[in-house]
């Protein structure tokens, strides 16, 4: 059997040698020749049937060794792993050490691993929350927004107002230069105050359909777009129909449109139970950024470099394609922000750090913990997935199956953090400001 020696070069990366005694790199050699013979093809000889001093004339024997080797050293490698107690977070870079006379084959792996937590003061974290209070007013809210989202648009021969839905033609200019962004056509647009750059849609009410003009409107100071922002713009605005939206009335037959066996009354239930749920699913998500602040605060220990460094260009990466989706280049973002690439890739670092230090203290309190994914949970997860998309189990499970470890870190990653909250000392105030991130005294 083999046997392995540890060496620890850092806090986060070891240094493993491992013996491979000769019986056992014999009986691996047995074993690949074994496997090779079978598809060898060797006159006078039925597959699989030629001996190994046959074979290796025709073959060599740096195939059998090479084979034997491929099987062998993950095997002496994840078991060397489980020996040392030792959780890998990349892959090894593996050498095999010249042959000493009398001596047994010897492998070098050197591999970053997980650092040692010690765990402390983890349960009863003091918290203090708003009530998940939902009033009417929310809820009429609520049914004014469904309510505008089923309005019927009209046509009208009368000068825009205020609430009327425009189809525009609009190009805007800069010191008579186009800008980007600044165009559109058949552009269906709601008149409201604010809904635009100050002056814009001030300036299309009072228009007709078929009626051109120049609407003079200035970008905010603050305005995301840097090379915009301040600037007064002028607009060529042209209106092609001018509609009133027909608002439904508030009863049970609009009530019905959401749900056949329902009324008003339930309609508005119905409503209140989502706000709330939702005003619970905020209350505690803030609630866990406040916890995993603390946490956070009170475990120091080092970070496995690769794993930082995997984090940081994921996190670079989903920004690339968060601003290649809006239609923007890498680099107009990064000239529009007035932000160097390096100082972008620095504040992204900074966030991966904090990630990955989350994601070792939450896997090391549920291995104290012993909270696991179950059978159960996984199939909850798939028939949710299942709901969202619209797919089939067997669907949802084919698309997961190369990334269902993803899946189960998740799952325990969900349950951690439910358990953490579940242990926390949490205080109910009214709602405020700070009523989710002042530390009790």
């Amino acid at each position: 059997m083999s046997a392995s020696t540890v060496k620890h070069l850092d806090p986060t990366q070891v240094e493993l040698e491992i013996s491979i005694s000769r019986d056992e790199l014999d009986a691996a050699r047995e074993r690949a020749f074994r496997q090779l013979v079978r598809n060898a093809k060797i006159p006078g000889f039925r597959p699989g049937k030629a001996p190994r001093k046959i074979f290796e004339a025709q073959y060599g024997t740096e195939i059998i060794s090479e084979k034997a080797m491929d099987a062998l050293v993950p095997d002496v490698y994840m078991r060397a792993l489980r020996e040392n107690d030792l959780e890998p977070v990349d892959q090894p870079q593996m050498e095999l050490l010249p042959d000493e006379e009398g001596q047994p084959l010897r492998l070098r792996a050197t591999v970053n691993v997980r650092p040692e937590i010690e765990l402390h003061d983890y349960k009863g974290i003091e918290l203090t929350a708003p009530p998940a209070v939902v009033e009417e007013s929310d809820v009429d809210r609520s049914l004014e927004a469904l309510q505008r989202d089923s309005a019927t648009l009209l046509p009208i021969d009368r000068p825009i107002a205020f609430g009327d839905v425009a189809t525009l033609d609009y190009e805007g200019r800069i010191d008579g230069v186009a800008f980007e962004g600044g165009r559109a056509e058949n552009q269906p647009t709601e008149i409201a105050p604010g809904r635009f750059i100050p002056g814009f849609t001030e300036g299309i009410v009072g228009m007709k359909a078929g009626e051109t003009k120049e609407i003079a409107a200035t970008f905010p100071g603050d305005y995301s777009n840097r090379e915009l922002a301040g600037k007064e713009a002028l607009f060529s605005v042209t209106v092609r129909e001018v509609k009133v939206p027909e608002f439904p009335a508030l009863d049970d037959d609009f009530a019905k449109r959401f749900n056949p066996e329902s009324d008003f009354v339930g309609l508005r239930a119905d409503l209140r139970a989502r706000l709330e749920n939702s005003a619970k699913s905020r209350t505690r998500r803030a609630l866990t950024t406040v916890l995993m602040d603390r946490l956070l605060a009170k475990h120091e220990f080092p970070l496995p470099p690769s794993m930082v460094e995997r984090e940081a260009e994921s996190i670079y990466r989903e920004a690339q394609t968060y601003v290649e989706r809006a239609g923007m280049t890498w680099e107009d973002y990064l000239k529009q922000q007035d932000r160097a690439d390096d100082a972008v890739r620095s504040e992204y670092r900074s966030e991966a750090e904090r990630r990955v230090k989350t994601t070792l203290l939450l896997e090391a309190i549920a291995k104290a913990e012993k909270i696991e994914a179950t059978q159960r949970d996984i199939e909850g997860e798939i028939a949710a997935l299942s709901r969202q998309y619209g797919q089939p189990r067997q669907a949802i499970v084919e698309m997961l199956r190369p990334n269902l470890s993803s899946l189960v870190d998740g799952i325990v990653r969900s349950k951690t953090l439910d358990f953490l909250l579940d242990q926390a000392k949490i205080t109910e105030t009214p709602a405020g400001p700070e009523a989710t991130n002042t530390p009790p005294a």
